[in-house]
């Protein structure tokens, strides 16, 4: 009985010096504790000397035009931009109805030959320097040879006066031909330069500085042939339509006048 009593106690002291398992309670708020599921936060870029590395901000679209032309391409784009604003605007009002027709010429020049002042109709008409005052000038001299005579004499002025006018008008067409052609040629020869000196394969950065200088000039010199396109072809059809107004005006007031007259 003492032996058994004696490995009951020794039991039970064993059992009390063993360290008391974890509460459930506590093993769940560990689990759910914030500080331990909450996600750790990204690190600065930092280079090697512990400085924080703060990407650059992309450049400006039209610092980036800029600097992808080069002084010299935006020189010349300004330059053409305003040569074709000076071109558009001297077209406009030369090509204009009261300019080549002037309504005073044609009133006055009707009333001298409706009173017959043939020789006051023709200094009138030979001191107006529009267009319908030269070919009616050339008209009247040339009536004394004979109408037809006349006609082909004043269709001959029409066609110098319309060349000079064409003339002006294609200079809006030769700006909207070379404009997207200017850089473009030497963007590329600067792209394959680089890979032809290149001993091995070139990087992309080095390639794209010839390229995008190509792109971009094509791109801003299309902004300025369009309009300059458009705008030939509406000068074209006015100078067209004026030249058939003068004719048949020309011929009308030139045969009001006598055969016997000047």
């Amino acid at each position: 009985m003492v032996l058994l009593w004696s490995a009951v106690v020794v039991g039970q002291v064993a059992d009390e010096n063993q360290p008391a398992p974890p509460e459930a309670g506590a093993v769940i708020g560990a689990v759910t504790d914030p500080a331990a599921v909450e996600p750790a936060m990204p690190e600065a870029n930092s280079d090697r000397g512990g400085n924080d590395v703060v990407p650059g901000a992309p450049d400006n679209l039209l610092v980036y035009y800029i600097k992808a032309l080069g002084a010299t391409f935006v020189i010349v784009f300004v330059a053409l931009s305003f040569a074709l604003v000076a071109l558009l605007v001297m077209c406009f009002l030369q090509l204009r109805r009261t300019v080549l027709m002037p309504p005073g010429l044609i009133e006055e020049f009707e009333n001298h030959l409706d009173k017959k002042e043939f020789q006051q109709a023709y200094e009138l008409a030979k001191v107006d320097d529009s267009y319908l005052g030269r070919v009616l000038a050339v008209g009247l001299v040339k009536l004394q040879v004979g109408r037809q005579q006349s006609f082909d004499a004043m269709r001959e002025t029409q066609a110098e006066e319309a060349m000079q006018l064409e003339h002006k008008i294609s200079y809006v067409s030769l700006i909207g031909a070379l404009s997207p052609l200017l850089g473009t040629v030497s963007g590329m020869v600067s792209a394959f330069t680089v890979i032809a000196q290149s001993a091995t394969q070139p990087k992309h950065h080095e390639l794209a500085s010839g390229i995008s200088q190509a792109l971009v000039t094509t791109l801003i010199g299309l902004w300025i042939a369009i309009p300059a396109v458009a705008c030939f072809s509406l000068f074209r059809n006015w100078l067209e339509q004026l030249n058939s107004d003068v004719d048949t005006e020309a011929v009308r007031l030139i045969s009001k006048v006598p055969l016997t007259q000047k």
